[in-house]
C-alpha cells in the first residue's frame, strides 16, 4: 500500500474526451491505494476461502503467472475482495472513487498529461503484440509511488459512470455502468491520461479488466 496525502486537486481535462469535461477543483481525504493491481496471487486466497468462482482465463497459461494483474473480475467481486480485507488486517477497505483514483494516478502533479509528467517513461509497456496482460510493478513509480498506473488492465471505481460530472466530491450520477479508469494491455496504446474515463455493466467480464483496492484513512 502507498499514501496518498488528501487535499484539493484539479480533476478532469479540457483537452480529452467530452466526458472529461470540465476541469474542476476536487478535495479528497487522505487513503492508501495499492502500489499495483491486484495480482493472480493475491487473489486466489479469496477464490480458495470466498467461494468466489474463479474469473475467465483463470486456467489459460497466458494469464497464470502470479505476478500478473487478475482480471475477468467483476465489479461486485472487487468490491467484495477489497470489503474481505478488513476482516483480514482490519481497516476500511473499498473500491476507489474516480477521484480518489485521479488523484492517487496524477502523483502530486497539477494537469501533467501522463501519471509521470509531460511524457511517458522510456519502456513502460511492452512493444508488439500480447497474448496476455504483462507482470505488475515492472514500470517507473509515479510521484506518489504507484506502478502501473494508467498501464496494464481498466481499473474498476467506487462510482457509477455518467457523462456528467456535477458533485465537488467528483462522483458522478447514478446510470448502469461502473466507472473504471487506466490503460490496456489489448489496446494499441497502452497507457491512459489521469483524467481519461471508461466504463462497464458491473457483472461484465472482460480480459483487460482488473483492480485496486483502497484503505481509507492515512
Amino acid at each position: 500500500m502507498v499514501d496518498v496525502p488528501g487535499g484539493p486537486f484539479r480533476m478532469g481535462s479540457d483537452t480529452g474526451r467530452a466526458d472529461e469535461t470540465p476541469v474542476r477543483e476536487v478535495s479528497v481525504g487522505p487513503f492508501a491505494m495499492a502500489r499495483t493491481a491486484i495480482t493472480r496471487a493475491q487473489y486466489a486466497p479469496f477464490v480458495a476461502t470466498a467461494g468466489v468462482a474463479a474469473p475467465p482465463w483463470w486456467d489459460d497459461p497466458d494469464f497464470a503467472d502470479p505476478d500478473q494483474p487478475v482480471v475477468g473480475i467483476t465489479w461486485f467481486e472487487a468490491g467484495g475482495y477489497a470489503a474481505s480485507l478488513a476482516a483480514l488486517v482490519g481497516g476500511s477497505w473499498r473500491l476507489p472513487t474516480e477521484a480518489e483514483w485521479e488523484r492517487a494516478a496524477r502523483g502530486g502533479l497539477d494537469q501533467a498529461p501522463t501519471p509521470w509528467g509531460d511524457s511517458v517513461p522510456a519502456g513502460e509497456s511492452p512493444d508488439g503484440p500480447l497474448s496476455g496482460p504483462w507482470r505488475v510493478g515492472r514500470g517507473t513509480p509515479n510521484g506518489f509511488g504507484l506502478c502501473d498506473i494508467g498501464t496494464i488492465v481498466h481499473e474498476w471505481c467506487a462510482d457509477w459512470y455518467s457523462l456528467a460530472t456535477v458533485a465537488a466530491d467528483g462522483r458522478p450520477a447514478l446510470p448502469a455502468r461502473r466507472a473504471s479508469r487506466g490503460g490496456s494491455w489489448r489496446h494499441r496504446v497502452r497507457w491512459s491520461p489521469p483524467s481519461a474515463r471508461s466504463s462497464l455493466p458491473p457483472d461484465f467480464r472482460y480480459a483487460d479488466y482488473g483492480f485496486r483496492v483502497l484503505r481509507e484513512g492515512a
